[in-house]
């Protein structure tokens, strides 16, 4: 049985398109015409969620900002849309999208974004997530690069966490200085800035925490520059 994903697509031919296309890739594809609310305890039950924005009953959008705000699912979303518009992605990605797909497009290139998108790790029920030469156990809150420990302080661990969940993918400065900075103390989004720039230097060289213009950070795999 391959990875479950939900295809949220109203177009008949296209629909069915990538329907054949993710079930010849070895994947088990479920597929909705129309959007309706995805409560946490179903979305859980798949891998990957490709969503059209433009859809019968609700906007692809409003489905994507219920699911990051109302359960806090990490469940990767691929965005689809006709619109070519920097703002509409953009907003998408603020909203919590890990990619944004321009139609039309060839589905072997779609397939080959969700490999991709999937062969990301996310974090494992262990505790414990490795990227690159990055390893983060969440249980003792150890951190280590190369094999080389860092010290964190306790922000800057949650900080990491924050990003390790949805690697790869942008969080907005808003999101990460409501959520893992003190509201009455430090909840400011320079302030968080400040804590990037040294959880950036104690990591070492490299792009483990990559700035996404506009809209916030995001964990990449550490390469060396």
């Amino acid at each position: 049985m391959g990875e479950r994903i939900l295809l949220i697509e109203d177009d008949p031919q296209l629909g069915a398109q990538i329907a054949d296309f993710l079930g010849r890739a070895g994947f088990e594809p479920t597929w909705w015409t129309v959007g309706r609310a995805l409560p946490a305890n179903e979305a859980a039950t798949y891998r990957l969620i490709i969503l059209d924005l433009m859809l019968p009953g609700t906007y692809g959008l409003d489905i994507l900002r219920e699911l990051r705000e109302g359960s806090g699912s990490d469940i990767p979303v691929l965005i689809l849309s006709a619109r070519n518009d920097t703002a509409d992605k953009v907003r998408a990605l603020k909203l919590g999208a890990d990619d944004y797909m321009t139609k039309p497009f060839w589905p072997e290139e779609l397939v080959e974004r969700v490999r991709a998108r999937l062969r990301r790790p996310v974090l494992q029920r262990q505790g414990l997530v490795e990227l690159g030469t990055l390893r983060v156990d969440l249980e003792s809150r150890e951190v280590q690069v190369a094999g080389r420990p860092v010290e964190l302080t306790r922000v800057e661990f949650d900080l990491l966490v924050a990003l390790a969940r949805r690697p790869g993918a942008a969080v907005t400065r808003q999101w990460l200085a409501e959520n893992v900075l003190d509201p009455e103390r430090e909840g400011t989004e320079r302030t968080l800035d400040v804590h990037v720039s040294r959880l950036r230097r104690k990591l070492g060289p490299g792009k483990h925490i990559e700035t996404v213009w506009g809209i916030g950070y995001r964990l990449g795999e550490g390469e060396e520059p």
